[in-house]
């Protein structure tokens, strides 16, 4: 663990120096007080990515990527934010403290450790074997040959062999001080009673990377032919590896994910290699096994684009269809593609170049609403209780969708292409919201939910902007004390002493006094972080913000902050003035009472669905009640409307 105080003196001398650190990985030119370059994160014609020296940040005004010095290394190198700390110590020479751990924890750190030291050791061996032994000359580099796979494509991938002897490995390792107890935990050796052997003997190896490029476990193809053996094995599951949350090939593709904005997923390794010697990165394999959330999860950290790729196997398709929805339910778009009978990814890669390949996806790949319904159409024919499940079905995967407009899009397009009436649709999804509430597994973000921290972390920020009728304006409010949150906005007497009052503090207070909590913990937050930190010395709400060691925060400033202000037409008559420093009087107070006068105004549409509620109900006592507190909130609307000039805010 390195202490608290390491890592603030990190961020801030790197964001001070941050064109520095950016430089590093792309080429920027100087535009005035900032520095312009081509975004590494996506593909561009026309540089849009700046870096800011005064503010600490960058911003992409292309694929609006932006964060400090360490979001960016996190994003381009996909490092975890200890490591982008470790990084920067390095790179500015700043000693990296680091606290001491519990004895259980140390034991776990070490166990890990010793078990990555391991796997890395055992890969070494198989390249040994497979590359430099008679038998793996023989046997595993013709089969890889055999297969038709380039060199290159072998060291890329560090593909390897284990021979046939039962106890290669295990017996060679033991012998260079490695423990029986982490070859058991690591899964290379079984270990029985008296039995100890290889897990892997006679098979060429796959070795499986971390993120980080660490090879945490191995997957393995007999050569041999042996009806009771399988014809591919994994290692288990150990404390280095948990299948559930890796996926083949993602240190690979990570980065050419992230620039493409786009990934392509496959069942097996062969497939991952033959995409790859087509010139084809930004692709991950499943590694044969059912897909999961957490992979699914994995890939959105780069990507929310998704394109499937399925040989021509109905039966194998049909059981894959459950994948689709998984990724439907984590906000992802997906694409879905078939292949002609009696191919698979390796071998149609094979046969095409990589312009070749990409062309026939971008031709033939298709939405999965289109895709399910054409092939669960074949199915049920002219059946019409067939093709009422088939509906059903449809909708159980619209609903999983968390994005209200993009359910709404591909509801129209299952109404057009089942020709059903859309009504009927909408009326089966809440049959199934219903369902889930009741049942008390709702959806992740239903209809009229407010979203929770918990549903926050794992959803899509524009999940949580969508049900978020206030985003516009809390975003608004945010940026200001985000970046002036420091800043002296007016004096106030108090018994016979002056006062200061910041914008931080004045938002603070205006939000606290009305209880206008958000429905996004996010900002909620940063109100809560603003409280507990103001008060401390050389306070700077743009350096404390821009610099957390909270990621999502950090994040959030820099995208606001790297936003220039545009006035809108409340703030019109002050376009002469140049600084917006010179207006805080004035705005603040203004965006605070459009963000409450949104709220008034949404209230009182409730009230009113409710009296409407309370009429067709003839509850003449209860209607008296509501158009009084109806009459009171019309009351505080017009004040409201009074501060902001008797305008109509939008």
């Amino acid at each position: 663990m390195i202490d608290h105080a390491t890592i603030e003196r990190v961020m801030e001398t790197a964001n001070s120096q941050i064109t520095d650190v950016v430089s590093e990985f792309v080429h920027l030119k100087k535009r005035g007080i900032n520095y312009i370059g081509h975004c590494p994160f996506h593909n561009e014609k026309t540089p849009s990515f700046i870096v800011s020296p005064h503010k600490g940040i960058f911003k992409c005004f292309g694929c609006g990527k932006g964060g400090n010095a360490v979001n960016f290394l996190m994003e381009h190198d996909q490092m975890s934010f200890i490591d982008a700390i470790k990084y920067l110590g390095k790179k500015f020479h700043i000693h990296i403290e680091e606290e001491e751990l519990s004895p259980e924890k140390l034991q776990q750190k070490n166990e890990r450790e010793s078990m990555l030291v391991l796997t890395d050791y055992a890969r070494k061996f198989f390249i040994h074997q497979l590359q430099e032994t008679d038998e793996g000359m023989s046997v595993g580099i013709s089969y890889f040959r055999q297969r038709g796979f380039r060199d290159d494509i072998i060291t890329k991938f560090q593909l390897g062999y284990s021979p046939e002897k039962r106890d290669a490995l295990t017996l060679e390792a033991q012998k260079q001080g490695y423990k029986l107890e982490y070859l058991d935990k690591t899964g290379l050796s079984v270990v029985r009673d008296d039995y100890k052997g290889d897990r892997f003997r006679g098979r060429v190896i796959f070795p499986i990377h971390s993120l980080a490029g660490k090879v945490i476990a191995f997957g393995g193809r007999i050569l041999r032919s042996d009806a009771k053996a399988a014809k591919y094995l994994n290692s288990p599951e150990s404390d280095i590896y948990h299948k559930s949350q890796v996926l083949y090939g993602i240190f690979f593709a990570k980065q050419e994910m992230t620039r493409q904005d786009r990934c392509f997923l496959v069942e097996g390794y062969t497939d991952v290699l033959s995409f790859h010697q087509s010139g084809i990165t930004n692709v991950v394999a499943s590694s044969g096994t059912a897909l999961t959330a957490g992979q699914i999860r994995l890939i959105s950290r780069f990507t929310k684009n998704v394109t499937i790729i399925y040989d021509g196997d109905p039966a194998g398709i049909k059981a894959s269809l459950r994948g689709i929805d998984l990724v439907l339910a984590e906000g992802m778009n997906v694409k879905v593609l078939l292949l002609p009978e009696g191919d698979d990814p390796d071998s149609f890669a094979k046969k095409h170049s990589g312009e070749e390949l990409t062309t026939y996806i971008d031709q033939h790949q298709t939405d999965f609403i289109k895709f399910k319904t054409g092939l669960l159409l074949k199915d049920a024919k002219n059946d019409p209780v067939r093709k009422a499940q088939l509906i059903q079905d449809i909708v159980r995967s619209i609903a999983v969708i968390p994005e209200n407009i993009t359910r709404s899009v591909y509801i129209k397009e299952c109404s057009s292409l089942l020709q059903v009436d859309e009504k009927i649709l909408y009326g089966e999804i809440r049959k199934l919201f219903k369902k889930r509430y009741e049942s008390g597994s709702t959806p992740r973000v239903a209809p009229t939910a407010s979203p929770t921290a918990s549903a926050v972390a794992a959803a899509d920020r524009a999940v949580l902007a969508a049900n978020n009728p206030f985003e516009l304006e809390e975003r608004v409010v945010m940026r200001y004390l985000m970046k002036f949150g420091h800043v002296i906005l007016f004096e106030e007497d108090e018994e016979g002493e002056t006062v200061n009052i910041t914008v931080g503090q004045y938002v603070l207070n205006e939000l606290k006094q009305d209880d206008l909590l958000s429905v996004n913990p996010l900002y909620n937050k940063v109100l809560d972080l603003y409280a507990h930190h103001h008060e401390t010395d050389d306070f700077s709400a743009m350096r404390f913000f821009v610099n957390n060691t909270e990621t999502e925060v950090s994040q959030l400033a820099s995208d606001l902050i790297g936003k220039e202000y545009e006035l809108s037409k409340l703030h019109s008559k002050f376009a002469e003035v140049k600084k917006e420093e010179d207006l805080l009087c004035d705005l603040v107070p203004k965006v605070v009472a459009e963000l409450k006068l949104k709220k008034v105004r949404v209230l009182l549409d409730e009230k009113m669905q409710a009296l409407k509620q309370l009429q067709e109900a003839h509850d003449i006592e209860a209607m008296m009640s509501l158009m009084q507190e109806i009459q009171t909130w019309n009351k505080v609307k017009a004040v409201i409307s009074k501060i902001l000039g008797n305008r109509t805010i939008v």
